[in-house]
């Protein structure tokens, strides 16, 4: 059993040093572009009106789950609609498109991943907002005065800046995590940060998968999830659920390493939102309307996780 335990050791830090440095490059390409195009990314979509959840789909897909909790608390503010939220969330790919590239997944493989779940995320937005329309409970004022009021914003929501971006109004740019300043020296902080943290969770799942592969034996794990492809959409759907970088992280290597189907690795992915969840709990004072997007989240990731695996969809 210690020699099992030393191979899968060494396997695990094997695989995972080599990603070291694919995934420091792509963390800070990413946020350099957060840092410098968010708070476009953030007015586009505040602007767009009836077409958030397309606007909404196509910008969340990119910036992981930072666009989520800025979408969060805009949708707190009424700043844009619940389907518009929906489509953020449904898009957002979390950690998963760093490990694709740091993988060297082809990408096509990659766009074809990200385009079902642009698309995904545009569909149901718009349905949600088709149907709230239908029963006339889309039409809701700014909130963004009480959301500050709420957190002892000092502007209280008047001032300019906070109706445009009422992320600032909730108080992100005290979190060391949603700092504005585009300095060099933030950007290479964050992109490090972001890099050991997924590099941890990278060793954990990988140590994890290869102690099982070597105790229950791959071919029979590969088996087990092909007969019970259905029951792996519920639970990796509930995996995605939790908000941490690491759920997102596990899924993507799971689906990797060939134990996660297509349908489960999307129905994971799809409800993998980052900390967008955590911050509208914190941020959105309704909690059965909380407890609703969190069960249509839900909901949606198993359907389409259903779906693709009942039509045989693969990326």
């Amino acid at each position: 059993m210690t020699d099992v335990f030393v191979d899968a050791l060494l396997d695990a830090v094997k695989d995972t040093l080599y990603l070291i440095p694919f995934l420091l490059i792509v963390y800070l390409a990413m946020e350099w572009l957060e840092h410098k195009a968010g708070e476009r990314t953030q007015e586009s979509i505040t602007r767009a009106g009836a077409g958030g959840p397309f606007v909404g789909a196509l910008l969340g897909v990119v910036p992981q789950c930072g666009f989520s909790a800025a979408a969060a608390t805009l949708y707190a503010g009424r700043v844009v609609t619940l389907g518009t939220l929906f489509a953020v969330f449904l898009a957002t790919s979390d950690e998963m498109l760093p490990i694709f590239i740091a993988e060297q997944v082809p990408m096509n493989v990659i766009l074809k991943v990200l385009g079902a779940k642009v698309i995904i995320g545009m569909v149901m937005g718009a349905l949600v907002d088709a149907v709230l329309r239908l029963l006339r409970r889309d039409q809701t004022k700014l909130a963004i005065h009480e959301l500050c009021e709420r957190d002892h914003c000092e502007c209280n929501g008047d001032c300019h800046a906070c109706q445009q971006r009422p992320e600032l109004a909730y108080g992100f740019e005290e979190d060391e995590d949603h700092d504005h300043d585009h300095g060099g020296a933030k950007i290479l902080k964050s992109a490090v940060k972001h890099t050991v943290q997924v590099t941890v969770f990278i060793f954990v799942v990988s140590l994890v998968l290869d102690l099982v592969l070597a105790v229950v034996g791959e071919d029979v794990l590969a088996q087990f999830v092909a007969q019970n492809a259905g029951a792996s959409v519920f639970v990796t759907a509930l995996v995605g659920l939790v908000p941490n970088c690491a759920a997102s992280v596990a899924i993507a290597e799971l689906y990797l390493d060939g134990v996660l189907g297509a349908g489960a690795m999307m129905s994971g992915l799809l409800v993998s939102a980052g900390i967008g969840l955590l911050v509208l709990f914190r941020s959105n004072r309704h909690l059965k309307e909380n407890l609703f997007v969190l069960v249509a989240l839900y909901a949606m990731g198993v359907f389409w996780g259903l779906v693709i695996s009942g039509l045989g969809i693969t990326f």
